[in-house]
């Protein structure tokens, strides 16, 4: 009881249900039958529905327009009424003792006709038409035709002549134009077009409408003389409806796309406003006009680039779906394969930018300064995303990748060189039997007489080494031109040489070796008195050294 009750309880619960969707059910309707025309000479005559046997309605329409085009076009075949007779469940179209087609009653339901009176009214039909495309054939019409054919022939040749003189005579005459009729095109002082190029860019276009002139005639030419003659009037009709069909095909698609074109439209006209804005904003930050805590000015101009570069490419993304044919397999099978030729060929190209990015942002150097990049050594003249340029003392400019840049160490020398200045150092090797003192008062008498090298911080001297026949003493001196190292090296060495000798004090190479007893100092000729005369070598007795007597030159 308790199962019959639950199954009664559930066929309740459901008959609502079942009702709604009988409810629900959409009404449904046949559609109409899909027919074949009967087309001949470029008319359609009727319109075929049935199957007969194994013959569908396009072969049937196929059959009937090859019979009367043969009975049209045998002039051997007697001219008969086309008739039609009455079977038991079909009716034939006769044109004497040919049939030329069998009319059922499904062909003639869509009409709205009897089966008889269809087939009737598609003799009547076929025989018209039989009897236009005799007309057309006699010797009259095929005069006149012909007639009509040369005069399309003369016409033709007639305007190819006007065309073959005509351009070239118009090209002459603006090859002649240029510098009087056609002149530059000047912004302010800048010359943005001269007057060959738009002269040659109007010869080039009159050559393009030259060559589209002859093809839209001779296309004009085959449509009607091929539309002339009664056996050709098919490939004519053909040809007019493969042009006008392919542009009423772009109308239609230009017309689809419209509404995606102005979507595109408007994209880049706010994203053209947007960079303007954010140029603006940048342009402030790069005068001083607008700053923010830990922002550097030196900044304004790489994160302009940046931000801009990514404004477009959100600008592109949103445009994607608006490009004409962007949803097609095609389109998105070559969006693949580019861009996965895009990812293979330029990891390099992405890793140099990752680099130069970090590199601004680093503020290891600014363009102007004199930096050593692993072993070149020069002035940075330019600073990208991909590449640092620098140009050597010798105006050779050296561009180094910014992996590279970022990959190697980096010796900033103007950095600190304005505000603390640069140190500039150098070394002598002087021997034991110099005072450092004078050595001192020397090195930085050569410094002080330096252009370039500042009095305060004053040059210093340290003596970084005793050594087994000299000492070692550098001079450190302060400059705040580091652009002119190398100049600056140069006069301080020139200076070095000059206080030393003036002071009678030999400079020796750690690998010079004399015997000091009769041999001639190193010291410069313009340096030493006048009538210097190395002394003589002396030879004295085995233990009574004489006292040692000073050399002038010393």
């Amino acid at each position: 009881m308790m199962a019959a009750a639950l199954i009664v309880l559930t066929v309740l619960l459901a008959l609502p249900l079942f009702a709604a969707g009988q409810t629900a059910a959409p009404a449904i309707t046949q559609a109409p039958p899909q027919g074949a025309p009967v087309v001949f000479e470029g008319q359609t005559l009727f319109v075929l529905y049935d199957r007969i046997g194994a013959f569908t309605p396009e072969e049937r329409a196929r059959s009937v327009a090859e019979r009367l085009a043969k009975l049209a076009n045998d002039p051997f075949t007697g001219v008969h009424h086309v008739t039609a007779a009455d079977r038991e469940v079909t009716s034939e179209l006769l044109y004497g003792d040919t049939v030329l087609m069998t009319v059922t009653d499904r062909d003639a339901a869509p009409t709205g006709l009897s089966r008889t009176e269809a087939a009737n009214a598609y003799a009547g039909v076929a025989e018209a038409a039989l009897a236009r495309s005799r007309e057309e054939v006699t010797f009259k019409a095929l005069t006149i035709d012909a007639l009509l054919a040369l005069l399309d022939t003369a016409i033709f040749v007639t305007l190819l002549i006007v065309f073959h003189k005509l351009f070239p005579k118009l090209q002459s005459k603006i090859e002649g134009w240029r510098g009087t009729v056609i002149r530059p095109i000047k912004l302010q002082r800048v010359e943005v077009l001269s007057s060959h190029q738009i002269a040659g860019a109007l010869v080039g276009l009159t050559k393009a409408v030259h060559v589209a002139a002859v093809l839209l005639l001779v296309y004009a030419y085959m449509t009607t003389v091929l539309g002339i003659l009664p056996w050709t009037r098919g490939i004519s009709a053909s040809l007019f409806d493969a042009v006008f069909s392919t542009l009423r095909a772009i109308g239609a698609a230009f017309a689809t796309y419209v509404p995606d074109v102005v979507a595109i439209a408007v994209i880049v006209v706010v994203t053209r406003y947007i960079i303007k804005l954010i140029a603006l904003i940048f342009t402030g930050i790069e005068r001083g006009a607008i700053s923010f805590a830990g922002f550097h000015r030196d900044w304004a101009e790489p994160t302009y680039k940046i931000v801009r570069f990514l404004v477009i490419v959100f600008a592109a993304i949103a445009c994607f779906p608006y490009i004409p044919g962007s949803k097609s397999e095609g389109f998105r099978g070559i969006s693949v394969f580019l861009g996965l030729l895009i990812s293979l060929g330029s990891a390099a190209a992405i890793g140099n930018i990752v680099a130069g990015v970090v590199l601004t942002y680093m503020r290891p150097f600014r363009v102007g300064d004199r930096v050593k990049i692993a072993d070149t050594v020069g002035d940075v003249t330019e600073k990208t995303l991909l590449v640092t340029r620098i140009r050597t003392i010798k105006n050779v400019d050296i561009t180094i990748p910014n992996g590279m840049v970022l990959g190697s160490h980096i010796i900033n020398f103007s950095s600190a060189a304005h505000e603390h200045g640069l140190i500039l150092h150098t070394s002598v090797t002087i021997g034991y039997d110099a005072p450092w003192q004078t050595v001192h008062e020397l090195l930085i008498a050569a410094a002080r007489a330096t252009t370039h090298i500042l009095r305060t911080p004053e040059p210093f001297v340290y003596q970084t080494s005793l050594d087994d026949f000299y000492v070692t003493y550098e001079l450190n001196a302060y400059t705040d031109q580091p652009n002119l190292m190398a100049a600056i090296y140069a006069e301080l060495h020139q200076h070095i040489q000059d206080r030393f000798n003036e002071a009678g004090v030999e400079i020796m190479s750690p690998h010079y070796t004399q015997v000091r007893d009769g041999n001639r100092t190193t010291i410069p000729d313009q340096y030493l008195p006048k009538g210097y005369q190395a002394p003589a070598f002396r030879i004295l007795p085995l233990g009574n050294p004489p006292p040692r007597r000073a050399d002038p030159a010393e």
